[in-house]
C-alpha cells in the first residue's frame, strides 16, 4: 500500500473510531438532558468547529475564487445556502429520530441499525430511475435477515427503540440522497456547517435546554459535537482526498462494529447470540453494498 494511501486509511479508521464511540456519548447524554437539547448544543458545538476550518481551507481555494464572476458567486453562494437548509432540515429528523430511539435499545444495536443507510441509498435510488446491482438486491436480503435477527425477539414483537432507529436510517439515506444533489455545487465544509448550525437551531426549539441540565452532560456533549461532528467530518474531508470511494466507505462502515466494542467496553452492554448473528448479516450487507458493479 502506498504511503498516500496507508495515512488516508488510517485517517478514515480514526474517523469510524470516533463515530462509533459517539454512539456511547449519545447513550450518556441521554441520561442528563433531553434528546433535542443534546443535538442542539451538539450541532451548534459542531457548526462552530468547523468555522475554523473554513478559513484554513479558504487561503488553498482563493485563487479559483477569482476567476469566478459577481454574478456566479452570488448564484453559488443561493445554492450553499439553499444546499445547507435542506441538509439541516434532514440531518434534524434523523439526528433526533436516532437520539429518541437510543434511549430504547442497546448502542451497537442502534450502530447497526442507523448503518442501514448504505444499503437504503440504492434501494431509494431506484424511485429515481437508478438501476440497482445483482449485489445490491443480495445486500438488501442480507440486511433484511440481519435486522430481523437484531430487532425481532421470540414473541415477534419488535422494540420501540429499534423502529425509531430504522426510521432515522431511512431519514439520513435522504439526507445522504440531498448531500450528493449539492456537494458537487458548493464547498462541502461551508455547507455542513450550515447544516450543523440549521439542524442546531431547529432542535433547540422543540425543547427548552436547562443550562444546569447541560453542564451536567457537557462532557458525552462535548465529545459528541466536538469530536464526532467537527472532528470526524473534517477527518473524513482529509482522509477521501485520493481515495478510492469504495475503499473508504468500507472503513467507514467499521462504525457500527466499533459501536458495539464501545458498548461493551465502556457501558458493559452485550448482544445475544441472535443479534451477534443479526450483526455479522448487517455487516456482510454493508460490505455487498460497497463493492463495485461490473461493467456490462
Amino acid at each position: 500500500m502506498k504511503k498516500g494511501n496507508l495515512r488516508s486509511s488510517a485517517l478514515l479508521l480514526l474517523t469510524a473510531c470516533i463515530w462509533g464511540v459517539a454512539f456511547v456519548a449519545q447513550s450518556v447524554g441521554m441520561e442528563y438532558v433531553g434528546p433535542f437539547t443534546f443535538n442542539f448544543v451538539r450541532s451548534i458545538l459542531g457548526g462552530l468547529v468547523l468555522i475554523p476550518c473554513i478559513f484554513f481551507l479558504k487561503r488553498e481555494k482563493k485563487a479559483k475564487a477569482e476567476k469566478v464572476s459577481e454574478e456566479e458567486k452570488k448564484a453559488q453562494r443561493k445554492t450553499l445556502l439553499a444546499g445547507g437548509i435542506c441538509c439541516g432540515v434532514a440531518l434534524c429528523l434523523a439526528s433526533n429520530f436516532q437520539q429518541i430511539g437510543i434511549q430504547y435499545t442497546t448502542v451497537g444495536k442502534a450502530g447497526f441499525i442507523t448503518a442501514c443507510y448504505i444499503v437504503i441509498v440504492p434501494v431509494i435510488g431506484l424511485f429515481m430511475k437508478k438501476k440497482c446491482s445483482p449485489m445490491i438486491w443480495l445486500s438488501v436480503l442480507l440486511a433484511v435477515v440481519g435486522l430481523y435477527l437484531l430487532c425481532i425477539n421470540e414473541q415477534f414483537s419488535i422494540g420501540y427503540g429499534d423502529i425509531l432507529v430504522f426510521v432515522c436510517a431511512i431519514l439520513f439515506s435522504v439526507h445522504i440522497l440531498i448531500v450528493d444533489y449539492f456537494s458537487p455545487k458548493v464547498d462541502g465544509v461551508k455547507m455542513s456547517c450550515i447544516q450543523f448550525l440549521v439542524c442546531g437551531l431547529l432542535s433547540g426549539m422543540a425543547e427548552q435546554p436547562q443550562l444546569s441540565a447541560v453542564l451536567l452532560a457537557w462532557k458525552p456533549i462535548a465529545y459528541a459535537g466536538i469530536m464526532s461532528c467537527g472532528v470526524g467530518y473534517t477527518l473524513q474531508i482529509v482522509g477521501q482526498k485520493g481515495m478510492d470511494p469504495t475503499i473508504a466507505s468500507l472503513i467507514l462502515s467499521l462504525e457500527s462494529c466499533i459501536s458495539v466494542l464501545a458498548g461493551w467496553l465502556l457501558l458493559g452492554q452485550t448482544l445475544s447470540m441472535r443479534e451477534g448473528l443479526g450483526c455479522v448479516a448487517m455487516f456482510a450487507a454493508i460490505i455487498l453494498a460497497q463493492l463495485p458493479a461490473k461493467e456490462s
